[in-house]
């Protein structure tokens, strides 16, 4: 059930923004620095961000507010990686 959210990544040195046809939380947006802060935050927006860390233990920050989700990787993303996030993005509201 649900349905995939279609992603729109743009890679900015160190940064990625998904831009996402849909929203993931209100005007005022959260952030992140950590997995355990994600953690806290039993929301949509810190249930995406534990996933997130999960998938890519490199993360060290994340924004997510309205429809967008900016993701900071030091050392910077390769295809594979914003694939790969992407995905995890994608998929976040699908459920069987």
């Amino acid at each position: 059930m649900g349905q995939a959210i279609e992603v729109e990544p743009q890679v900015v040195g160190d940064v990625t923004i998904f831009a996402t046809d849909r929203g993931l939380t209100g005007q005022d947006g959260s952030g992140y620095e950590s997995a355990a802060e994600a953690a806290a935050d039993e929301r949509f927006p810190g249930r995406l961000a534990q996933r997130l860390f999960a998938a890519d233990d490199q993360l060290d920050s994340i924004w997510i507010a309205s429809n967008t989700a900016v993701l900071r990787r030091p050392g910077g993303w390769d295809d594979a990686t914003v694939t790969s996030t992407a995905d995890v993005i994608s998929d976040f509201f699908l459920y069987y």
